[in-house]
């Protein structure tokens, strides 16, 4: 154990030094310095260790070792490389230098696997630095049309096709296949959440990705003097948006788990003190693991704004700019990760993912899973991001005894 500690500690350090910036966070984004100085160092990680890396046409980085009895079959792990802005150091890194620790464990205990073993640093997760997401897992299962990226540029001005130009890429070169030989992902991840630590949980064991609804709302009145105007003669549409917060907020704590609601952004215009607020925009984030409860949420949300601004006699403009379905995870390997931490005295928690993972990109096309290690404090997306070491080392032995059933079995 003490051993396993020290090399996760040391790959750790060494990974994260790469990206840290003056913050005391990680900032790593698709196609930077940082970004390919990581992938670099991974991929000599790969080596040295004695299996075959290399690039696929989006920038995933692929760490592989040939199975002797079904080549054919490829057994995958792994998770993305890049970081929000000043970000923690264990979002995303972790699941790789699970993967190829565990890897490696494998091959030294047992030599040549009988299925391919795979782990890989996907390209792209986050979306920060481009707004598109999971760039590295879409491609790897479907293909990607790059046209609606080739006039995206960054905050800086640098265009999606020349940032991978500058990274060694081309964006107008045919991109690869979709994977059709990979008969399971798994991939080891910090929670993100209070989850695990308030239960005392070491492992979780995912069942689910939750489906989003996300809108941009905004309601219009009239703005207009604040000591002149009688309450019963005003169109408030702050008034709107507070009465929209409380019922919904309500509604959904008497709904209860696994349902959240967020109301993350408000903007009342003209937003000065002795003005009533002629409009205000707010976003709605909502949350669930059941497409039929998401959806009925989803309809209340929309009705009781329209029936508030109606009430208030405000006009409203309401954008479902975002509706990702919930994805489920394969039934069969969420059984063979609870043996796992059973047979390992392991104390398990099984539990849905409220964030989005490459997961949630693989699992409608290919058997997919998640183990969920404790976060400090919930705390992540943030320089305070942090797990135990213990619980570090826990979740790649448990990846390592779930690699060992799938490829050498």
């Amino acid at each position: 154990m003490k051993n396993n500690i020290k090399i996760t500690e040391v790959l750790l350090t060494n990974l994260s030094s790469i990206g840290a910036d003056a913050q005391g966070g990680l900032t790593r984004l698709l196609f930077d310095e940082n970004w390919k100085q990581a992938q670099e160092t991974l991929k000599a990680s790969f080596e040295d260790a004695g299996l075959s890396a290399a690039y696929d046409a989006a920038g995933n980085l692929i760490g592989s070792v040939v199975g002797s009895e079904h080549p054919e079959e490829t057994v995958m792990t792994g998770s993305h490389v890049d970081t929000v802005r000043n970000g923690g150091t264990l979002d995303g890194q972790y699941g790789i230098l699970a993967g190829f620790l565990a890897i490696q464990r494998l091959l030294e205990k047992h030599g040549t696997p009988k299925r391919s073993l795979s782990v890989i640093s996907f390209a792209e997760e986050e979306g920060s630095r481009f707004p598109f997401a999971f760039w590295g897992s879409k491609n790897l299962v479907s293909s990607v049309d790059r046209e609606i990226l080739r006039d995206v540029a960054d905050k800086d001005g640098v265009s999606f096709p020349q940032a991978m130009k500058e990274a060694g890429f081309d964006f107008s070169a045919k991109a690869d296949a979709p994977r059709t030989d990979i008969v399971a992902f798994v991939e080891a991840h910090i929670e993100q959440g209070a989850v695990l630590e308030h239960l005392d949980k070491q492992i979780g064991v995912v069942t689910a990705i939750a489906g989003q609804k996300r809108y941009n709302v905004r309601l219009i009145g009239e703005a207009n003097h604040a000591g002149t105007t009688p309450m019963s003669l005003r169109r408030d549409a702050l008034e709107g948006a507070s009465l929209c917060i409380d019922t919904l907020l309500r509604e959904a704590k008497r709904l209860g788990d696994p349902l959240v609601l967020t109301f993350g952004k408000l903007e009342p215009k003209p937003n000065i003190v002795n003005v009533v607020p002629g409009e205000v925009s707010f976003t709605v984030d909502t949350r669930h693991t059941d497409a039929a409860s998401l959806d009925g949420f989803a309809q209340y949300v929309e009705s009781t704004i329209r029936s508030i601004a109606d009430d208030l006699d405000l006009q409203v403009e309401i954008d479902n700019w975002m509706d990702e379905s919930p994805v489920p995870m394969d039934s069969g390997l969420i059984e063979l990760l609870s043996d796992v931490c059973s047979e390992q005295g392991i104390d398990y928690h099984v539990m849905h993912s409220g964030a989005g993972h490459d997961s949630q990109i693989l699992a409608p096309k290919i058997p997919t899973a998640m183990l969920f290690i404790p976060s400090i404090k919930g705390i992540s997306h943030n320089p305070a991001e942090g797990s135990k070491m213990e619980d570090l080392v826990a979740g790649i032995d448990v990846l390592e005894a779930a690699l060992y059933q799938l490829a050498y079995t």
